[in-house]
């Protein structure tokens, strides 16, 4: 379970060192990873074990027009942005290089546990987005689950 926020350095080869505090839970899954997006503006680092789960609930969706067509747009953003990486001996993970371009991944970065995944952006974008007040619909939504 990957929980919190650990700023981290993406180096001049796009290479991103893990947090110390996740290398915890990184290592119960091994040096495989799925490092991908679905907006080019974050980056989604799945253990290879976390992402083939949710490839298995992917592969269950089946018949409903509206269902499939999130999925397949789901599925050609991931592998557009995707790819799988391998944790070097210090613990570095390479974010793609289309995909570290586009999302403008270099230098210090935030690191956000996700439960199955990390997140990886800039900064200055997470502080801009944590920021922003929740909205009624959400403060609803988190309400409707015993959260808020």
């Amino acid at each position: 379970m990957f929980r919190g926020n650990n700023p981290a350095t993406v180096d001049d080869k796009g290479r991103l060192k893990i947090p110390t505090a996740f290398q915890g839970a990184l290592d119960e899954y091994g040096p495989k990873f799925f490092v991908t997006s679905l907006d080019a503006i974050s980056v989604r680092i799945y253990p290879l074990a976390e992402w083939e789960k949710v490839e298995a609930r992917l592969a269950q969706v089946q018949g409903e027009k509206d269902l499939n067509k999130a999925k397949r747009e789901f599925l050609d953003r991931t592998n557009f942005w995707g790819q799988e990486e391998r944790a070097d001996p210090q613990g570095r993970v390479l974010i793609p290089t289309l995909l570290r371009e586009a999302a403008d991944i270099k230098g210090i970065v935030a690191v956000m546990g996700k439960g199955d995944h990390l997140e990886v952006g800039k900064v200055d974008k997470v502080k801009d987005l944590m920021n922003k007040p929740l909205s009624v619909e959400e403060r609803d939504s988190l309400d409707t689950l015993g959260i808020w």
